[in-house]
């Protein structure tokens, strides 16, 4: 038996743990469980508490559900909220019935595919996704999440170079296994868990809001950062591929020149190009994949999260045909690789968001809402930037406009006043209102879940 040694754990700064959400031991979730939950969640949450591992941003857990259905979640006790999270496995809603379907008739004909064979679906979804990846991606790879896809990129992109460096961008998330989290820009992932991945460099992410540089104005600061990325590559000179989200989950979006100069730098230097596009693509911010706005095509994109239809765990690595050469090598090799039951779900989701439109639906109630938000922004102090793409939307707050200091406390209020409306989102990097409902959201929804917004920045404000 391993003595427990507190004295050597590595204790966090407490800010430090909100890059990815709201923290589950701060005093906020404490005052909010203890007014909002009755004995019986009480003591379901103390009964997962008993038999699961601690972790941040997990468990202790927050609350209990009982049912999901569209854009709603239920509790135990039987509030209902609109899932503005919902971990983006969600742009078909819960349970949306036709994926349900799909999934129940390919569990009567072919419930699992052992190893070395293939199935129908399998190979539909595949071509699927070669018919709505950009450019000359046209080589599939599949397996159960998204850090074993990136897990897999990473491989390939050594294979296919010869080298292991990597460059990725602090304040990142690309999955929590231990390669991910050493391409990943997180503490409360990295730190104090011993030596990561060897030769995974780091750059500063993009965002005109927090300029690295101080550059002081909008319009031109991406560049300098840019500028950077190619500045490493030829210090560094034997990288094997940048990876990067092409828009950060805070969220922030890039001019186009910024990932061109880099799409551009990665040819020069025999550099590949690797979208992360797990949580932002199939339609989130009104195309397909994120990076389709940025003109932009990778070597090597990742997806998954909602490929699952928001029911199975499924997720893709699409990749130019150049690149298929590892074929004595196993780069994946996954027990559910090709997993009949989620390939069945991933057709119906992809069929879904074809057939109700989901894709030009996203682009313009994502327009309405950033109108929205940013008529909020100029009745509230309290909101310092407003930004996003699609149904990927952030407000940003902060104490003072000038100085920008994140109102982190606010932000939780703000949150946890929103649950008591029937509104659940994320926080991220600890003072930004994360926003990603579901892509069959409908106007009056959405402009309900503003207005609860905007009623609890007025509620903390006062």
């Amino acid at each position: 038996m391993v003595p427990s040694r507190p004295g050597l754990v590595h204790q966090l700064d407490p800010a430090t743990q909100r890059s990815e959400g709201d923290v589950n031991r701060s005093d906020r979730r404490t005052e909010w469980q203890a007014s909002a939950l009755d004995e019986r969640t009480q003591r379901l949450l103390a009964e997962d508490s008993k038999y699961f591992l601690h972790q941040s941003l997990s468990s202790p857990c927050l609350n209990a559900l009982e049912s999901c259905e569209g854009i709603y979640v239920t509790d135990v006790q039987g509030r209902r909220y609109m899932d503005f999270h919902g971990n983006n496995v969600h742009q078909v809603g819960f349970g949306h019935p036709d994926v349900v379907a799909a999934v129940r008739r390919q569990l009567d004909e072919l419930s699992f595919c052992t190893r070395r064979y293939t199935n129908q679906v399998a190979v539909d979804l595949a071509r699927k996704l070669t018919e709505i990846t950009p450019g000359n991606l046209n080589k599939v790879l599949f397996c159960p999440g998204g850090s074993e896809a990136i897990g897999i990129a990473l491989k390939l992109a050594r294979i296919a170079t010869g080298r292991h460096k990597t460059i990725s961008m602090w304040d990142s998330f690309h999955g929590a296994s231990l390669d991910a989290i050493s391409i990943g820009g997180e503490a409360i992932f990295r730190a104090g868990v011993g030596p990561l991945l060897p030769g995974t460099e780091h750059a500063p992410p993009p965002d005109e809001y927090r300029c690295l540089w101080d550059c002081g104005t909008r319009g031109g600061c991406d560049l300098k950062c840019s500028n950077y990325i190619e500045y490493m590559l030829e210090k560094e000179t034997d990288v094997a591929a940048v990876i990067a989200e092409p828009c950060r989950a805070t969220p922030y979006i890039p001019k186009p020149e910024y990932w061109q100069r880099i799409r551009k730098a990665c040819d020069r230097h025999g550099t590949l190009l690797i979208f992360d596009e797990i949580w932002q693509g199939l339609g989130r911010t009104g195309r397909w994949f994120s990076c389709e706005h940025f003109d932009v095509v990778p070597d090597i994109l990742v997806t998954g999260k909602g490929l699952g239809g928001g029911i199975m765990p499924l997720a893709a690595l699409v990749a130019r045909e150049e690149l298929d050469i590892a074929g004595d090598r196993a780069l994946g090799h996954y027990t559910h690789e090709k997993s009949p039951v989620a390939c069945a779900a991933a057709l119906a989701t992809i069929e879904v968001i074809e057939r109700e439109g989901l894709l030009e639906h996203a682009a313009r109630l994502g327009e309405y809402a950033l109108d929205r938000l940013r008529e909020l922004a100029r009745r509230h102090e309290l909101i310092g930037d407003v930004r996003g793409i699609g149904l990927t939307l952030g407000v940003e707050l902060v104490k003072n406009r000038k100085t920008r200091e994140r109102a982190t406390d606010q932000a939780e209020q703000v949150m946890y006043r929103a649950l008591d409306k029937g509104l659940s989102f994320k926080l991220t990097m600890g003072n930004i209102l994360l926003l990603t409902p579901p892509l069959i959201i409908t106007l009056d929804e959405l402009d309900y879940a503003i207005d609860v917004i905007d009623r609890c920045l007025y509620e903390v404000a006062a």
